[in-house]
């Protein structure tokens, strides 16, 4: 019965994902075009207006896509709930997240801004957290695991794919956005393993809200700032990364020793 529950819904194959996920990206991206038009990329955290057209409305825009294609899909309970859990030690993975985002976000250079501007900015890395987590680590992780994927292919496709969307931003940095690409793919899996120790999906989008926040606190505004996030955030994924590395044959729970059968049972 509960396996019949689980896999309720329509079916959604893996490279049927990769088109969702692209219509997902061109969405954002000719919304930016259209609503964002006659406003500089590199303007777009300046002002609340500037804000609102260029990054805004096309993110919610998208969000309403993704939230329409999980529930024609009828996903929601799988997409919500994880029901692959992981060790406890890999709690060090939100928590060292949390605190690079506490500790490396410019306050100092938000608290100068108006009030309308950094609401707008909250609501956005909100917006952002919520919609890359349901596409990602939601529908692509249910899409793959429904595919017969191994548990660590499914980590490592939906996380270099994640990272992989990124890539649109080549064609104005260059070859800096192959390393932004690989930085994500990797934060990538560090959600993915937030999502499997949590349970549910709602603190995977959590700390990648926090991630997106810090990430660009320095840049809200016109004067902006620059933030110890460019160096602190790199420094402890990468001082995470080599913890799940040491400790790579530690993730997946212990499994519990069988009970001894009736005929090699000690005697009462």
């Amino acid at each position: 019965m509960a396996t019949a529950k689980a896999r309720s819904g329509r079916h959604l194959s893996w490279w049927q994902f990769i088109v969702v996920a692209v219509a997902y990206l061109a969405i954002i991206k000719v919304g930016g075009l259209i609503f964002g038009s006659g406003i500089s990329g590199e303007d777009g955290f300046r002002t609340a207006h500037d804000l609102l057209r260029l990054t805004l409305i096309p993110v919610a825009i998208s969000a309403v896509f993704a939230i329409a294609v999980a529930s024609w899909l009828g996903w929601w309970p799988e997409i919500v709930r994880d029901g692959k859990p992981v060790q406890g030690w890999l709690r060090i993975v939100p928590i060292g997240l949390l605190l690079a985002a506490a500790v490396g976000t410019s306050w100092g250079n938000l608290f100068d801004q108006k009030t309308g501007l950094v609401v707008l900015f909250v609501l956005l890395v909100l917006i952002v957290g919520f919609t890359e987590e349901l596409m990602f680590r939601g529908i692509g992780v249910v899409a793959f695991r429904r595919g017969g994927f191994p548990e660590a292919k499914v980590a490592l496709y939906t996380s270099i794919l994640f990272g992989a969307a990124h890539l649109s931003n080549a064609i104005s940095d260059g070859p800096k956005a192959l390393l932004q690409a690989l930085l994500v793919s990797l934060s990538g899996y560090f959600f993915y393993l937030t999502k499997r120790w949590a349970g549910v999906i709602w603190v995977a989008m959590l700390v990648h809200s926090s991630q997106d926040f810090v990430l660009i606190s320095g840049q809200v505004g016109v004067d902006s700032a620059m933030s110890a996030a460019a160096v602190l955030v790199p420094l402890t994924m990468v001082f995470l990364a080599v913890q799940i590395w040491r400790r790579r044959d530690r993730i997946e729970p212990e499994r519990e020793a069988a009970p001894p059968s009736p005929a090699t049972a000690p005697p009462a």
